[in-house]
């Protein structure tokens, strides 16, 4: 497995806001929902476009380049362009930090 790559202070990722974290050569999007933590990677699956320059709204985040909205709790695509999902990955919270890591 790999090891957990540090995000940011739990304190510094607040309701609503993002970071991006690299896990060796994969980037992964880090949510905040609520005050539970999610990710996904990085990377809009009907093209190779940041989602992190997109919009989080009610869980989702719309790729700008087309459009396309993920889950990001499951990382379902949601609509048209982006048939695949992206994938999602562990988050945990320890040490006063968030942390994740690409487990595939």
């Amino acid at each position: 497995m790999n090891d957990w790559v540090r995000v940011c202070a739990t304190s510094e990722l607040l309701p609503g806001e993002s970071a991006v974290a690299w896990d060796g050569d994969t980037p992964i999007l880090v949510v905040n929902l609520d005050g539970e933590f999610y990710a996904v990677e990085d990377k809009c699956t009907h093209e190779d476009f940041e989602l992190s320059a997109g919009a989080i709204d009610g869980g989702q985040v719309e790729c700008t380049l087309h459009g396309a909205r993920f889950d990001l709790r499951t990382g379902e695509a949601l609509c048209p362009p982006a048939y695949s999902p992206v994938p999602r990955f562990p988050v945990k919270l320890e040490g006063g930090a968030v942390w994740t890591r690409d487990d595939r």
